[in-house]
């Protein structure tokens, strides 16, 4: 049975999806981009963004009852592959070792013209 996940610490879905699911154990996030709850961007680049991206998979995560600590896979989209680094070192900073299996990725548009956004599968 799969259970859907809504936390109101993170923007709420643009479309018909949910913020997570819960099923067998497992979280699966929708991706977060870097807005607030309210639906505004938190800053212009790319690290201000995946740091707001991260802060609303945390909410979410916590909801479902889980935490970034329990995160084994990332997926990170960019608008421009020059922001890795910059969106890396935010990143680093939330995720311990033994770090998740990530893939990152450059991407044409992201919806709302966002800079990046991170969806991530967790345990419970």
């Amino acid at each position: 049975m799969k259970v859907s996940v809504s936390s109101n610490k993170a923007p709420g879905a643009l479309g018909p999806y949910s913020q997570a699911i819960v099923v067998n154990g497992m979280v699966y996030t929708s991706g977060q981009l870097g807005m607030n709850a309210e639906g505004i961007f938190q800053g212009e680049t790319a690290a201000e963004q995946a740091e707001q991206a991260i802060q609303n998979l945390k909410a979410v995560l916590e909801e479902a009852g889980s935490s970034i600590d329990n995160v084994v896979k990332t997926t990170v989209f960019l608008a421009d592959i020059n922001d890795f680094a910059a969106v890396n070192e935010v990143y680093g900073k939330h995720f311990t070792q033994p770090y998740p299996a990530r893939s990152a990725v450059e991407v044409a548009n992201l919806p709302k013209g966002g800079r990046v956004e991170i969806e991530v599968i967790a345990t419970l």
